[in-house]
């Protein structure tokens, strides 16, 4: 997957995300990714073999992403 991909927001306009990071899930690939400038707001996504990005909506991946994120930023921490 490249470094940032492109997503139209609900007013038309196109966006790009950086990549923060991938991981694989159960069959299901996961990308965390945020805008420019605000590194602080992250947005999750699935996505395929194709390229496809989707929305996660499913109260159990979300939950899947926060923990791998924290186990994430936790390392981060660790290195600094």
């Amino acid at each position: 997957m490249d470094n940032s991909i492109y997503i139209t927001d609900e007013n038309g306009h196109e966006v790009k995300l950086n990549v923060y990071f991938t991981f694989d899930y159960e069959d299901t690939n996961f990308a965390i990714c945020y805008e420019d400038g605000n590194e602080d707001e992250l947005y999750p996504f699935k996505y395929d073999d194709d390229g496809h990005i989707y929305a996660v909506e499913d109260p159990e991946e979300l939950s899947i992403i926060n923990e791998v994120l924290e186990a994430f930023v936790g390392e981060e921490d660790e290195e600094d």
